[in-house]
């Protein structure tokens, strides 16, 4: 009977972004349910809290003057301003998780995940879905009957744009089968998982092989 060892970790934070309607929500919920290592970054937002959202679960609600205070004090990996609302990524609960070996996702678009590299470096994997095609990406906003015309064209409009910064993420997925994409998804997270540098126990275990 073989022992199995636990190699000590750094945690990474994986974002995932695509333009609305190109499945990342989807994906994003399946591999949190598939995958007990990687837990969802909870954002801090100024827009009030929808029917059935939990405080600290699905975000942090805060008000307008408090967010203000928290971007001049540099409390945010990440912020921006969405359809009149600021969301925020809070630095220190995604860095003690970090520290701790878990690996944090993020829903983000383009703007965020600039910012999130700059502070990030080497703890950020970065994946960009696609749609397979224009056609298909207007027919998933129109099936889901919960957005007026006029904002399925404005997630229309934003979609070129958005698929335009595609090249600045390290990985690039075609969500043509959803259970392909997330495989492919869970294994790049299994391979950036293995990366020497993430190994922190690696050192020390080594040392003690040579012994």
């Amino acid at each position: 009977m073989s022992n199995k060892t636990e190699m000590q970790r750094r945690g990474l934070m994986l974002v995932l972004s695509s333009p609305s309607g190109a499945g990342k929500t989807t994906l994003a919920r399946r591999l949190l349910d598939l995958d007990t290592g990687i837990a969802m970054s909870v954002s801090a937002t100024t827009r009030l809290p929808r029917q059935g959202e939990v405080e600290g679960r699905d975000y942090f609600f805060v008000s307008s003057n408090n967010f203000t205070s928290m971007v001049e004090s540099g409390a945010f990996l990440e912020h921006a301003l969405v359809f009149g609302n600021q969301y925020g990524t809070p630095k220190e609960p995604v860095m003690l998780a970090l520290a701790k070996g878990q690996d944090v996702l993020f829903d983000i678009d383009w703007q965020g995940t600039q910012q999130l590299r700059q502070q990030a470096g080497d703890d950020l994997v970065s994946i960009f879905v696609l749609p397979p095609s224009h056609d298909e990406l207007e027919r998933r906003l129109r099936a889901r009957a919960q957005d007026a015309e006029d904002v399925v064209a404005q997630r229309m409009a934003r979609a070129s744009n958005e698929i335009s910064h595609w090249a600045e993420y390290d990985y690039v997925v075609i969500n043509d089968d959803l259970d392909a994409t997330l495989l492919k998804i869970q294994t790049i997270l299994a391979a950036e998982r293995m990366k020497r540098g993430r190994q922190t126990g690696i050192p020390a275990f080594v040392t003690g092989l040579m012994r």
